[in-house]
């Protein structure tokens, strides 16, 4: 059950919220290859993936030590 919640779509609101990143800081860290990138995932509507924002929370957090 734990693997499903991870993998499932986030979308601003909820990435903003785990990340504590701006949507603007975010985008800028995408297109440099620095933060999860964005799915389409219907018509005009993007998201992330959880399990990859908790990754990159991880690796963050590893970097600080």
């Amino acid at each position: 059950m734990k693997n499903l919640l991870q993998n499932k779509f986030l979308r601003e609101n909820e990435a903003a919220s785990i990340s504590g990143l701006s949507r603007t800081t975010r985008w800028r860290l995408e297109r440099k290859g620095q933060f999860p990138r964005r799915y389409q995932i219907s018509d005009g509507i993007t998201a992330y993936k959880q399990s990859e924002i908790l990754e990159w929370l991880e690796s963050r957090t590893r970097e600080v030590k």
